[in-house]
């Protein structure tokens, strides 16, 4: 199959219903393949990938990190973003944040977390049918990243609200006003919580990142409120459907679940598996620096070239019998959080909050199924999930 016979958009609904096949096409016929639709270049094969985000001097992040239109800057929507700069700054930044975003800071939530898991699975019916993204799997890293942030728990369905109307914001439609209205108000949200901080510090993440200090410099209040906008989305959106993914993969393979009830101490195993096997983040993009000749097709500098992470992860030359989902493989090369100096942040607490929500879950109900039928993905490429998933 030639480059001309393949269609390939990020946010094709029939796609992204199930990309894996085309995916597979891609890898095997268009490794760099021009999708008109998205207005980038898309890389699929591991190998690819591996290269792309390990090389930030060719494949930049600062003018955004999602296809867009042509004539759209990314940078000009959004206030400064870590996931959105390069080095010299991208390293500055990251250090500052990371003083604030330590492993202590994250170990330290876990009985916190089992408490918050537990109180929301005391509240759902045993037998169904229930909602598990807005029961179960949106409130928990909402919850959380409220508490870590300090912020009043009362406004964790607004935290919600806004996540998903920023996520599901579709650049190629041209469907910015929602997602921006949705930006300006986490921006005047938080705008008040700095300055309270400042005046009256307190032991949550917010005062450690307005202290957060390196050779004299702090993060500016527009960094501040960047890194605010990034936690909400990013350490929001990839734990709620990392857990709504696995809800399903896990309703499909029951033996694999049953086994997992039966033997909890195989579930961090097993987080990887599932976050190799259907990857929250589907791709991020890159702009070129200067032009790029890979599989005897040129790249020229400035164009935009999506990186599909849930491709990679489904390469067969990278993990073998890649599209069977087993929990016995070590994924470790798995690149669901990205590589590299843009390597998630937040993936230590997602890694935490998804292996506390299924060993919870498993604990008490062994067996459920999923309505797929009914169920409402969201309507964003790079990130797979749902809106609506009634499990009973």
């Amino acid at each position: 199959m030639s480059n001309q016979q393949l269609t390939y958009s990020p946010f094709d609904p029939e796609v992204m219903a199930d990309p894996y096949p085309v995916y597979r096409e891609l890898r095997a016929h268009a490794p760099v393949y021009w999708s008109s639709q998205a207005n980038c270049w898309v890389l699929s094969r591991y190998d690819d990938v591996c290269v792309a985000l390990a090389d930030p001097a060719t494949y930049s992040s600062a003018s955004g990190i999602f296809p867009t239109p042509p004539g759209v800057d990314m940078t000009d929507l959004f206030l400064p973003m870590l996931i959105m700069s390069d080095p010299p700054r991208h390293t500055q930044l990251r250090h500052l944040v990371s003083k604030a975003f330590t492993p202590r800071r994250i170990t330290e939530l876990e009985p916190h977390i089992h408490s918050i898991v537990d109180d929301l699975l005391d509240q759902v019916p045993a037998a169904g049918p229930w909602d598990f993204v807005s029961r179960f799997a949106g409130p928990l890293p909402a919850i959380v990243i409220a508490d870590m942030l300090g912020v009043p728990r009362e406004d964790r369905d607004q935290f919600r609200t806004w996540s998903t109307t920023l996520i599901q914001s579709n650049p190629t439609r041209g469907e910015f006003g929602p997602g921006l209205d949705a930006a300006a108000a986490l921006y005047e949200y938080f705008s008040a919580f700095l300055t309270a901080r400042r005046a009256h510090p307190r032991d949550d993440l917010m005062t450690a990142l307005v202290q957060a200090e390196v050779d004299g410099e702090h993060l500016s209040d527009d960094e501040l409120l960047g890194f605010c906008l990034l936690l909400l989305v990013a350490g929001h959106e990839t734990t709620t459907n990392l857990l709504s993914n696995s809800a399903v993969i896990l309703a499909q393979h029951p033996e694999t679940r049953r086994q997992l009830a039966d033997n909890p101490d195989l579930i961090p195993a097993a987080v990887e598996e599932l976050l190799r096997y259907d990857s929250p983040v589907q791709g991020l993009a890159r702009t070129l620096t200067q032009q790029v000749d890979l599989h005897g097709q040129p790249m020229k500098a400035g164009d935009t070239v999506l990186l599909l992470f849930g491709s990679a992860n489904r390469d067969d030359h990278a993990f073998p019998d890649a599209d069977h989902f087993d929990i016995n493989r070590r994924p470790e090369r798995q690149v669901a959080f990205g590589r590299g100096i843009h390597f998630c942040l937040g993936a230590s607490l997602a890694r935490l909050e998804a292996r506390v929500a299924l060993q919870a879950l498993l604990a008490r109900q062994h067996d459920w199924g999923v309505d797929l039928d009914s169920a409402v993905r969201l309507r964003s490429g790079p990130i797979r999930g749902y809106s609506s998933l009634l499990v009973h």
